[in-house]
């Protein structure tokens, strides 16, 4: 039977995940799976596994169940295998590997940082500081006809935005960082314009979060800067 796999554990991990149930509309029990120096923490299923959010809760349940025992390296949704034997071969294979990510993932937790701005304001903040931006608002506000005006304002705001959210999401990033033990940015969507993740370790845990605090106190006039953890490791795991 096909297996739903949550994640990977070492072998000392408790794993207490027993009076779980899984993933799908069968919900089978959770269950661990064990190969040398390694547990798969899976369950099985019969069915093409959807994101429908009663199963995203349970796949995150799991995950912050494993968390409180140790590290773990947490697959993403839906990662499925054929059989057990499968699980057991990548186990074997990539033992070494998966254990130097938990080592360096131990003690540790995933924290998610996304910072945006009313783009209003923002605007109005750009006419008001720069002059060229004033210039050609006034010529467009006084009537005059030249086709190029608008383009030519649209572009140089455009500019401004881009290199005034560079600026600032650079210095929110280097403010946070050095309470992590690692980062990764990603492209920011919608209207935020920072999308970034923190491995904090745990003995960093109360400064990061008092510095974050602080941060967004300082910028709350300009910017919404959301926290979002502990969280498992997912941006972490290699």
């Amino acid at each position: 039977m096909a297996l739903y796999v949550y994640a990977i554990v070492a072998e000392d991990h408790p794993a207490s995940v027993e009076d779980m149930s899984g993933v799908g509309s069968e919900s089978a029990p959770v269950r661990v799976l064990a190969s040398g120096p390694l547990r798969a923490v899976v369950s099985d299923i019969s069915e093409e596994i959807r994101p429908k959010r009663r199963d995203l809760l349970i796949h995150q349940e799991v995950q912050e169940r494993l968390m409180r025992g140790g590290p773990v390296l947490p697959l993403q949704f839906g990662y499925t295998a054929p059989d057990e034997a499968t699980v057991e071969e990548v186990l074997r294979r990539d033992a070494d590997g998966y254990l130097a990510q938990l080592e360096r993932l131990d003690g540790c937790a995933e924290y998610h940082v996304r910072a945006s701005q009313d783009e209003d304001r923002l605007l109005r903040r750009i006419l008001r500081e720069t002059p060229e931006a004033q210039e050609l608002n006034e010529r467009i506000r006084s009537g005059e006809e030249d086709p190029q005006l608008p383009l030519a304002l649209g572009q140089l705001v455009a500019a401004q935005v881009r290199e005034r959210q560079e600026d600032l999401a650079a210095g929110l990033v280097e403010a946070l960082v050095p309470f992590a033990r690692d980062h990764s940015v990603r492209r920011a969507s919608g209207d935020d314009f920072l999308n970034f993740s923190l491995l904090v370790p745990d003995e960093r845990k109360q400064d990061f979060l008092t510095a974050q605090t602080r941060l967004a106190q300082e910028v709350k006039d300009d910017v919404e800067l959301r926290l979002v953890g502990p969280l498992p490791p997912y941006s972490f795991v290699q």
